[in-house]
């Protein structure tokens, strides 16, 4: 019996609002806006919250770019996780925030004050036993 041939290794996104490009550059969060009351949110939906509306929701890509609405310094994490870390709400310019780590700062309170200025990129984050690639979108001080 033959064997199936091995499918090739995949560069996947570690969340489904984020949209890889050909280029990590050109990697984006993506969200949707919905047709009845222009709410925005981050991914896709299926049913409005604010107005009880099942659509139609337009696809948005989201900015690059926020300021940091809080954030805590984690001192301890998993095995796998460097820790210490920021993890951070970070507000974006549609009015919608996002879950992040920020890098790039030294995880000290007196270098990140709130408002601060990010920049989005992504990276390779992990690799599973078949070789797929996983994609993780975190922000920097721009």
């Amino acid at each position: 019996m033959a064997e199936a041939a091995a499918a090739a290794p995949e560069i996947r996104p570690l969340v489904p609002y984020l949209t890889l490009g050909e280029t990590r550059e050109q990697d984006y969060l993506n969200g949707s806006k919905c047709g009845n009351c222009g709410t925005m949110y981050v991914g896709p939906r299926l049913f409005c919250p604010k107005c009880s509306s099942d659509g139609p929701f337009e696809s948005v890509r989201l900015s690059d770019h926020g300021e940091v609405y809080v954030y805590s310094v984690i001192h301890q994490a998993t095995p796998y996780v460097k820790a210490p870390y920021i993890a951070a709400i970070v507000d974006l310019p549609e009015g919608v925030a996002v879950n992040t780590n920020i890098e790039g700062v030294e995880p000290d309170p007196k270098n990140i004050p709130f408002g601060m200025k990010v920049k989005m990129f992504t990276e390779k984050v992990s690799e599973d036993r078949e070789g797929n690639s996983y994609i993780a979108y975190k922000f920097k001080p721009a």
